[in-house]
């Protein structure tokens, strides 16, 4: 048995409202639900990014339906989003014309383009061509 495909990808940021603003307004992310200064969903097509804020998920809920276990982190993480050449190069216009660094830009030596810039918690996050993997994109 294997997992069938990644349902969702978790990040934490400590203010979710910077985070809000950037992954619904510059991403493009729609926004799925908010719980306070606890957490932040947001949905890509068919795949989930969910925005925790560690200092209240490191925490035991006392929401009696809510059995999810603590969980949480501290430090920078990565999230790397699939995109096209064309789209890369789009994206690398539309980040910069809202003031986002890209830090890095390249080629793979096996073939395929990232591109790596920061949300404003300082996660890492990239666009890269499927390829950089074998992958044709294709799902």
């Amino acid at each position: 048995m294997r997992p069938s495909a990644i349902l969702e990808t978790a990040l934490y940021v400590d203010d979710l409202d910077a985070a809000e603003t950037f992954y619904v307004d510059i991403l493009g992310f729609k926004k799925y639900a908010r719980a306070g200064n606890r957490h932040l969903f947001l949905k890509l097509d068919d795949q989930m990014l969910l925005i925790f804020n560690p200092q209240v998920t490191m925490k035991p809920s006392d929401l009696q339906n809510l059995p999810v276990p603590v969980h949480g982190t501290t430090g920078e993480g990565h999230v790397c989003f699939s995109g096209s050449a064309a789209e890369i190069s789009a994206w690398k216009d539309h980040l910069e014309a809202n003031n986002v660094t890209i830090e890095a830009d390249f080629h793979w030596p096996s073939g395929g383009r990232s591109i790596y810039f920061r949300d404003p918690a300082g996660n890492s996050l990239e666009f890269a061509e499927p390829s950089i993997w074998g992958l044709d994109g294709s799902g």
